[in-house]
């Protein structure tokens, strides 16, 4: 599988160990940057995968933040995008199971390098079970995707 990995900053100290590991599971990497610990938004980082992932150029992403919680939310806006945080091994696996999450986001501040491996290992090893209780929820959750991209009601932003 086709895998893209994208860090910001604060991220990038661990994005070679998880290349690694997705490389040592089998899959390809596309790697999308950061290359330094120069200051980057994460919010930039998070679109550049999620465009990857939305054209077809990766099947699934990795995507690295100091908390995790500032990726996963930058690309959850991401038209066909499901990321989620997750720092323990029953979520990084039931999230594709049961919720079809094709991004796992990281906190390279919040876990250490022998922890992340292991987490998208079990990611990219997970695969979504489509019986019937999950399919109904994930429809649900496309079709508020599409519902609130058609009809943002932009008055109600938080100024």
């Amino acid at each position: 599988m086709k895998v893209a990995v994208a860090a910001d900053h604060a991220g990038f100290p661990l994005k070679r160990q998880v290349i690694e590991a997705a490389q040592a599971a089998g899959h390809e990497v596309l790697d999308l940057g950061t290359n330094s610990t120069e200051p980057v938004d994460y919010p930039d980082v998070a679109v550049t995968l999620g465009q990857a992932l939305s054209r077809g150029d990766a099947l699934r992403g990795v995507l690295l933040c100091g908390s995790g919680a500032g990726v996963a939310i930058a690309a959850n806006k991401i038209f066909g995008v499901r990321a989620a945080v997750c720092h323990d091994h029953y979520s990084a696996h039931q999230a594709v199971e049961h919720d079809d999450m094709n991004v796992l986001a990281l906190g390279a501040r919040v876990i250490g390098p022998a922890l992340a491996m292991e987490l998208v290992t079990t990611f990219l090893a997970a695969r979504y079970g489509a019986e019937e209780r999950h399919a109904r929820r994930v429809h649900k959750v496309q079709l508020l995707e599409q519902q609130f991209a058609e009809h943002t009601d932009t008055s109600a932003r938080r100024k």
